[in-house]
């Protein structure tokens, strides 16, 4: 067991600590500064300049750790090609907007097309060459399965998309993608291991690429992960969930995530239908609290203990 999991970690985190001085400096050199928006919130604007695209630390750690058992656990092979794929196409977009000065990155089209055709290699490699099932465990059933028939795999490209871009909504503040999901991705280790899921190297690797990660991004951040990182855990928390056949479980480990992307729809929608105005003072959500005057760490810490609470229930209902 320690093998499998305390190993990936240590040798993970030790990687992304390693990692951190060379590629900062790297970044900086590159003029990789993350540009805030200027009717963003004011205290944000301080971080103008703070280098971006560091998900590619936790990144490299993870996938180069995770390589060293994909031979004894080939369930490992479509979690860690979700992961890379959507880090690709975040890398793409931050590398676009921050040294072509291409100030919207990848048209929304194209990111879009990217993230299907990333999605559809995925559902192909599970269905035609893993014995994984699209059928779903029901929380809080045990021993029971949720199966869609042929809707499973439009509910999969639904699934997957959707938690990408509520991990990338929620990267907003200094350390706060990071924490969550390295509570998510410990949740999956002890799940991977209770069921024999085969995939805790990965999910091992991930909470040690991010421990490393969070010494340079924890408030005030020496550098962010850009979309390199928050598309690229997206891609992990989505993926593992699929190979644990676990889908389902992402409302409650990821409601977080739910929650920031849908302070976004209900924020859009609103405006339109009422020609300019809010229900939040700003969307994503975590910006509105930081608006009614909480601290970032505080919003950190605060999300940080939902997304705990919501992983032992979670466990719960297993």
């Amino acid at each position: 067991m320690d093998f499998q999991v305390v190993i990936p970690v240590l040798i993970s985190f030790t990687i992304s600590v390693v990692l951190g001085p060379v590629i900062i400096p790297f970044l900086r050199k590159l003029k990789m500064g993350q540009t805030e928006r200027v009717e963003g919130v004011q205290s944000h604007l301080k971080k103008a300049g703070t280098p971006t695209m560091g998900g590619i630390i936790f990144l490299i750690a993870a996938v180069v750790t995770a390589l060293f058992y994909v031979k004894d656990y080939p369930a490992v092979i479509p979690v860690l090609f979700l992961t890379l794929g959507f880090g690709i196409i975040g890398f793409l977009d931050d590398y676009l907007k921050v040294v072509l000065k291409r100030s919207d990155g990848l048209l929304p089209w194209q990111k879009f097309l990217l993230q299907v055709v990333v999605t559809g290699v995925f559902a192909y490699y599970l269905i035609n060459y893993t014995d994984i099932s699209l059928s779903m465990r029901i929380p809080f059933w045990p021993d029971h399965y949720l199966n869609l028939g042929w809707l499973a795999v439009p509910v999969l490209f639904i699934a997957v998309i959707g938690t990408v871009n509520g991990v990338n909504f929620t990267d907003g503040l200094d350390g706060l993608a990071s924490s969550v999901t390295l509570i998510v991705a410990v949740f999956f280790t002890v799940v991977s291991i209770g069921l024999g899921g085969g995939v805790e190297p990965m999910t091992g690797a991930v909470v040690g690429g991010l421990m490393g990660f969070l010494l340079f991004n924890v408030y005030p951040a020496k550098i962010f992960m850009g979309d390199t990182g928050s598309l690229a855990l997206g891609g992990f928390v989505a993926g593992t969930a699929y190979v644990l056949e676990m889908p389902l479980f992402i409302l409650l480990v990821g409601l977080i995530y739910l929650i920031e992307v849908l302070s976004v729809m209900l924020q859009v929608s609103y405006f339109k239908a009422t020609h300019g105005k809010r229900i939040f003072k700003m969307a994503p959500i975590h910006h509105h609290f930081e608006l009614c005057g909480w601290s970032e760490t505080r919003v950190v810490a605060v999300f940080s203990v939902v997304t705990a609470i919501m992983c032992l229930i979670a466990l719960l209902a297993l």
